[in-house]
């Protein structure tokens, strides 16, 4: 079998964030540690596969504050990570870091600096894009919300959305089965035991069927604490594109938690639950905290219209024209433009025009190694402006004029982009 490689930013976050059997000589880096020396690393213009040479270790400690003995250990851990890498891919599961080229855009702008930054995977890697309905609820669900669980799932499945979600016992579980049988594509956020879990007949099928991926922060071989459950639901509502709570319990468990985690952050993801008579407290007081009441009278067809129909109409108060890497202020450009032409007698116009200009490729400086560093293998302008999120025609107009200066290939039969090798030498140093 093929093995994946590993880049050397993705050795050396493993080397410093990785468990490796019993092997506890030295604690590896939690994500806010992690967190501190990604600064440190971005401010010095280096990556983390520069700490893999030992003359960069003193200077990385006196940085991030982090004991150099203990990076010394961590980073001298290289033949427990081969034993390790070896044993994990020999039972189909892959890694990537948060240098990689393909590590879900959506932990990086949701989650910031609190994305994990290693993540553990079995299936197929294509879904690491993301997108659609996070279900998530308690372990002991009723048979009420069992039915809703698997009703919704179904509707999931028949509008090809994928489902995300967390792979316990109770409503993770039943989602993510109800969806699979009725041949849906599903997304399993995992909190332990992957390895375990991905040789179940039932997800070796789905994952040879290319219909399920797998996904967890943790080694896989991990067992269940409470700290990784309660940090799960942020990263499988960060994977979707819409949250839906079936069953929470007030002020306790992991829902609960998850749930008023994200209503509190400033762009939350749009957050469902489950209303009626029989659903429990936690439910209705979600409803109080921000949390959109789901409708029953939901119909099968254009069913993704209606959940972003409802996901607008219930909260107008925060409904904000998004922002992307290629937006420009445009009231800060007629300002610039207004003050302009007190100075000189030129037509409002011209001013506009020439001032949007200077912005725009402002912008297009800023932006551009953001790009080239997903452009690092080849890409449609589709999949490149799912990946950042942005529109496809801001993003073919930058896309252009990088093919005009030289930093970016354009490839026919099909479209695809990929990096020059100029590019490449240029951004190598820019760490992520």
């Amino acid at each position: 079998m093929m093995k994946d490689f590993l880049t050397d930013d993705t050795n050396a976050i493993l080397l410093l964030c990785g468990i490796f059997g019993k092997d506890r000589s030295a604690k590896p880096l939690s994500l806010t540690e992690y967190s501190s020396l990604v600064r440190w690393l971005i401010g010095v213009k280096m990556r983390p596969e520069d700490l893999l040479k030992k003359e960069n270790i003193p200077e990385a400690s006196m940085g991030s504050g982090i004991d150099k003995q203990r990076l010394e250990s961590l980073l001298g851990r290289g033949v427990q990570l081969g034993f390790a890498v070896e044993e994990w891919q020999r039972n189909g599961i892959w890694i990537i870091s948060r240098s990689d080229a393909d590590y879900p855009a959506r932990y990086k702008i949701h989650l910031k600096d609190k994305a994990p930054p290693l993540l553990f995977g079995v299936g197929n890697r294509s879904l690491l894009n993301g997108g659609g309905l996070g279900i998530v609820g308690s372990r002991n669900v009723d048979q009420e919300g069992e039915a809703f669980t698997r009703q919704v799932a179904e509707l999931c499945a028949y509008n090809r959305m994928p489902v995300v979600s967390g792979g316990a016992r109770g409503v993770d579980q039943i989602s993510m089965a109800a969806a699979l049988e009725a041949g849906g594509v599903t997304i399993g956020v995992l909190a332990e035991n992957l390895l375990k879990k991905s040789v179940v007949r039932s997800a070796r099928y789905a994952i040879a069927d290319g219909r399920l991926l797998l996904l967890s922060p943790c080694h896989p071989n991990a067992r269940f604490t409470v700290g990784t459950a309660m940090g799960r639901n942020k990263l499988i509502y960060a994977m979707a594109d819409y949250g839906l709570v079936v069953s929470a319990e007030y002020k306790k468990g992991g829902t609960w938690a998850g749930a008023t985690e994200e209503l509190k952050r400033d762009n939350p993801r749009p957050l469902f639950v489950r209303t009626g008579s029989n659903v429990p407290p936690g439910n209705d007081k979600l409803l109080t905290l921000g949390a959109i009441g789901w409708s029953n009278s939901i119909e099968k067809e254009n069913w993704q219209e209606q959940l972003a129909e409802m996901a607008t109409n219930a909260r107008p108060q925060k409904k904000v024209e998004q922002s992307t890497l290629f937006d420009v202020n445009r009231s800060k450009i007629k300002k610039i433009a207004s003050k302009k032409s007190t100075r000189h007698n030129e037509s409002d116009q011209s001013i506009i025009e020439e001032s949007f200009e200077k912005i725009s490729n402002s912008i297009y400086d800023a932006v551009l190694p953001v790009i080239l560093h997903r452009l690092n293998v080849a890409l449609s302008s589709d999949d490149l402006a799912k990946t950042l999120e942005v529109s496809k025609t801001q993003l073919n107009a930058w896309l252009k004029k990088a093919v005009e200066d030289g930093f970016i290939k354009k490839y026919s039969r099909p479209v695809r982009y990929v990096a020059s090798k100029e590019a490449r030498r240029r951004t190598k140093h820019q760490a992520t």
